[in-house]
């Protein structure tokens, strides 16, 4: 897929290497990771966990390969509530990175958006100059927080802000524009943009080709191959609707929030509350699989 559409970057999440670590194809990838991990030695446990990690670099090298770009890798979201650990498995898998002989500047290393993975974007970007894609971010809460802690990328959800309305609201299909999780996506772009943060916006997670092209303009998106499929078979102009100059003309108010605010505007909007969650859950669940079937080969 890669190859076929040539995106500038690429990401991957535990969900999408454990699809990918299944298929005959990438056999290969799975049985140099156990290796390393039986290399390194150390307990069963120790085993699985370094051969995961090197599992996740051998997929980001591969698509490093095919893209002119960065691609993303994810931190353990069982360690979404711990600053410290974030940071160590963090630079953990960029020390994996260099050993195979790719610099930091190619990776950006995605953490869940709680208040604790936030401040390790923080520690991780300007005391060791690694760049962070905060996933998971579901309220206005997680990205001014983001922002003000200085990382490198946010990736607001689309799809899954509408999944939540959808399933929980009387109303179950909307317009592009009104599409709550466009409506999102927006609002954290033009406040950005409006008050000069550098801090990239990736809109992600998209349903529809609609979402899509209600959000042109925004910095960057992240399409799944499937939708960019259905959109190569479109020959339409689009117009952007997001744009650095109308943002500056909106009507938001800057705010600061320290961690008591963060963690109450962000506890206010259930939709978000519920979907961080989840999400860590079963990024959380994928990752026990993926160990699971790590633990096969490191054993036998």
């Amino acid at each position: 897929a890669i190859d076929e559409y040539k995106p500038l970057d690429a990401t991957t999440n535990p969900s999408l290497i454990l699809a990918a670590a299944q298929m005959p194809a990438y056999q290969e990838l799975v049985d140099d990771a156990v290796a390393y991990g039986k290399k390194l030695g150390g307990s069963e446990e120790e085993q699985i966990k370094n051969a995961c990690d090197k599992l996740f670099v051998l997929f980001g090298a591969e698509i490093l390969k095919r893209i002119p770009g960065r691609v993303s890798t994810e931190v353990d979201a069982r360690l979404s509530f711990d600053k410290e650990g974030m940071i160590q498995r963090a630079r953990r898998l960029i020390d994996l990175y260099k050993e195979a002989g790719i610099g930091k500047d190619r990776i950006l290393i995605k953490l869940s958006s709680t208040w604790e993975g936030i401040q390790a974007g923080k520690v991780l970007e300007a005391e060791y100059g690694i760049h962070c894609n905060m996933t998971l971010l579901f309220s206005f809460a997680q990205a001014v927080a983001c922002a003000e802690a200085g990382v490198t990328l946010i990736s607001p959800f689309v799809g899954r802000i509408l999944d939540w309305y959808v399933i929980n609201g009387d109303k179950k299909t909307y317009e592009p524009s009104e599409d709550p999780g466009v409506k999102s996506v927006t609002k954290i772009y033009n406040y950005y943009k409006k008050f000069g943060y550098k801090t990239i916006v990736m809109g992600a997670s998209f349903r529809n080709t609609g979402e899509i092209k209600a959000l042109t303009g925004c910095d960057y998106l992240t399409i799944s191959p499937k939708l960019l499929a259905e959109l190569s078979k479109e020959y339409v102009k689009l117009t952007p609707t997001l744009s650095v100059k109308e943002a500056q003309a909106c009507e938001l108010e800057k705010i600061h929030l320290d961690e008591k605010a963060f963690r109450w505007h962000h506890n206010e909007d259930q939709m978000a509350v519920e979907k961080l969650s989840d999400g860590i859950r079963k990024f959380a669940a994928d990752a026990i699989k993926l160990e699971r079937m790590l633990k096969v080969d490191v054993i036998s």
